[in-house]
This record gives C-alpha cells, structure tokens and sequence, in this order.
C-alpha cells in the first residue's frame, strides 16, 4: 500500500466540538475502502484569501493513511460530495527520512 496525505477543509459552520466528528467520518471513509489511517491532524481554523462558497474562513485538517493507489479515486468522490469536507486535496506522501546517528569523536 503507498502512503498519502488527505488536506482537508471544513467548512466554518462546524464548531470546535464538532469538528472530532467530522474527522472520525472522514476516516471511516478511508477504512470503507481498505485503507488504515496512519494519523490525523487538526491544524484549526484559518482565513482564507479569497472567499470560497460565501465562506471566508474554514478548519484545516491533515488525515495521513496507506491505500491501494486504485481506490483513491472512488475516496476522492466521496469527499467531494460530502455537505462536511469543503474542499479535498490528496497527495501521495514520502516516508519520513531516516535519523542517522552519528558519534562526537
């Protein structure tokens, strides 16, 4: 399975409590599809810099997870379509480089 990175944007109607809620579903629609998330991360509301469907701010989120790259298009529809996601961006994401220690000599 390759790793991706899902940004997320939640529209601001949603408050801070309900936002938990949003994100559990999002993550239930990868593990629909076969997927695991790996992590999610919510990176709170921020301005936007033009106005998106009479909207000026909204709630980033970053959902980390592996999948099957064939079924990222059918999780891509799904969050477009959904009333809680305003906005969807997947991209595949690189491992994390691994940390080699080195001695002081």
């Amino acid at each position: 399975m390759t790793l991706y990175e899902a940004m997320l944007i939640i529209p601001d109607r949603f408050q801070e409590d309900e936002l938990d809620g949003v994100l559990k579903g999002a993550r239930a629609e990868i593990e629909a599809l076969g997927g695991e998330v790996v992590s999610s991360i919510r990176l709170g509301r921020r301005q936007f810099a033009r106005e998106l469907d009479k909207s000026d701010h909204g709630h980033y989120a970053v959902i980390n997870f592996s999948m099957g790259s064939e079924h990222i298009p059918a999780l891509h529809v799904k969050y477009k379509l959904s009333d809680d996601i305003l906005r969807v961006q997947i991209v595949r994401s690189r491992p994390a480089p691994a940390v080699v220690a080195t001695t002081a000599d």
